[in-house]
């Protein structure tokens, strides 16, 4: 059986979604970021019991395939920005290897379902990275650019002020962290 998730964006929500199968005796034969396959069915009873589990961690049992697109989009971006030293490639390519679809089409979806575009995401997820490097591991500006593929130091400024409306260095002073969750973005 096929069960399709919304908003799991990360590989401890596979790790919860396994859990709570087999809390309900359930076999997961594959878990992937939006989808799960199951051995055998799970009654109504054994759906609500798991909709309700995940629902605590902001996950969502949903009947079909609509709407998981975003989410995998959303998905993939994350990993790029957490993995933007390593990877070689531009978004748009990026985005469109590892989803199989054409990025006009993935860019015209986002922005149809979401009240911004895959670019707007895309940086203020960066900036929000931006914060934590700042923040928690104390990175400078400079590594932090290099960290997140920028071009310049210049450039991550420039976006850090206008996505968080002020500039890093003020940022990494301020007692009280202002930083968003992921799922909020």
């Amino acid at each position: 059986m096929k069960l399709y998730i919304r908003n799991m964006a990360c590989e401890s929500c596979k790790v919860l979604v396994k859990e709570e199968l087999v809390k309900l005796g359930k076999q997961p034969l594959h878990v992937d970021l939006g989808e799960v396959d199951v051995k055998g069915k799970l009654s109504e009873k054994e759906k609500k019991q798991f909709a309700a589990a995940i629902k605590k961690a902001g996950l969502e049992l949903t009947a079909s395939k609509e709407g998981l697109l975003i989410d995998k989009i959303k998905a993939t971006i994350t990993e790029y920005v957490a993995n933007a030293d390593q990877i070689r490639s531009n978004l748009s390519t990026y985005l469109s290897k590892k989803l199989n679809y054409d990025y006009a089409y993935l860019s015209s979806y986002f922005s149809a379902m979401q009240a911004n575009t895959i670019e707007q995401f895309a940086i203020s997820l960066k900036i929000e990275k931006a914060k934590e490097m700042l923040v928690i591991d104390g990175l400078t500006l400079t590594e932090i650019a290099h960290k997140l593929n920028y071009s310049s130091v210049a450039h991550l400024s420039a976006q850090f002020k206008k996505v968080a409306g002020l500039p890093a260095s003020h940022f990494k002073n301020l007692n009280k962290v202002r930083r968003i969750t992921i799922q909020s973005l």
